[in-house]
């Protein structure tokens, strides 16, 4: 009987041991879901919580528009950020359009301008062979007009389509006056002195700019183009500012130019060109169709209009174009 009652006692001992390892598995085992489950919990929360920040971001981002949007046609609306407009001008306006700029940039300090200044004829050369160009001021409707396919055909044969005809204005007029150097050492005093012994040399432009084209005019009206070209009294300059040049060099006796750049040079002159000695010295503006920046272009274009434009324009001698 002891051995018997000492064998259950045993086996009872042994039975509750295995119990309490069993219990202790199990408790074990529910602690560790429970962590599991929390941190499933956890990280699922975290995850909700980053793609609802990043669906936000998104969102914000979307409704902040771009600094600039360029349109199908590649031309550039609206923009904050710095823009340079290239603008090709005839060399009489050298001056004025050089201030005028300064002030428009102070208004305007997200743009520059760059100028190409030369004569009409070479800067609409220089758009016919490609390039870069936002707006073309020439000193005559000739060189303009062979850009633009509104005109005649006589006029612009080859059909160049450069000039953005909505845009094109009238902006300035000019004088062709008679200058002298200081001094005035031929003792040149009006036109009609250039026939006589009294000029020795005068200076011109080139036939194929402006200055020129209205030179000849106003030797023609005279009838005194085929003697001075007989007698080698001229002498040419590619554009207004080398006639102006040579005058105020004094490597000539007059010369023909503009009254802007008489003043501009500090020349003076001793008589002006009239109606029926050559045309009226008219100078279009315009954007060109190829630009990048038509906006900015025409607003400058209409800045040029402004009191404190007009006021630079009028001081060197320009009147604005009716």
């Amino acid at each position: 009987m002891m051995k018997k009652t000492r064998f259950s006692n045993h086996f009872q001992s042994a039975a509750l041991a295995i119990a309490m390892l069993t219990c202790t598995a199990l408790s074990a085992c529910s602690s560790g879901s429970a962590s599991s489950g929390s941190t499933a919990t956890t990280a699922s929360t975290t995850a909700a919580q980053t793609t609802q920040a990043t669906e936000t971001t998104a969102a914000a981002t979307a409704e902040i528009p771009p600094a600039s949007e360029t349109t199908t046609a590649g031309t550039t609306v609206s923009t904050d950020s710095p823009i340079t407009l290239t603008v090709f001008a005839a060399a009489s306006m050298t001056e004025t359009l050089t201030e005028i700029s300064e002030l428009y940039h102070a208004e305007h300090p997200n743009t520059e301008i760059i100028f190409n200044f030369d004569s009409s004829g070479t800067l609409k050369t220089q758009i016919e062979e490609g390039a870069v160009c936002d707006i073309f001021i020439s000193a005559a409707e000739k060189q303009m007009n062979q850009l633009d396919v509104t005109a005649s055909e006589d006029i612009n044969p080859n059909h160049l389509d450069f000039v953005d005809t909505d845009t094109r204005f009238n902006l300035v007029e000019n004088k062709v006056v008679l200058a002298i150097p200081d001094g005035n050492p031929a003792d040149i005093t009006s036109w009609s002195d250039i026939g006589t012994d009294k000029c020795r040399m005068i200076a011109l432009g080139n036939e194929d700019v402006p200055v020129g084209s209205y030179s000849i005019e106003i030797l023609e009206s005279l009838g005194i183009l085929d003697s001075l070209t007989s007698s080698n009294k001229i002498t040419y300059g590619s554009n207004v500012k080398e006639v102006t040049t040579q005058v105020k060099e004094a490597a000539v006796d007059c010369g023909i130019i503009y009254a802007t750049d008489a003043y501009s040079a500090g020349l003076s002159t001793v008589d002006t060109a009239t109606a029926d000695m050559c045309r009226q010295v008219i100078y279009p503006a315009a954007v060109l169709k190829g630009s990048a920046y038509k906006e900015e272009a025409a607003a400058f274009l209409e800045f040029l209009k402004t009191p404190q434009a007009v006021e630079i324009f009028e001081s060197v001698g320009f009147s604005m174009a009716e």
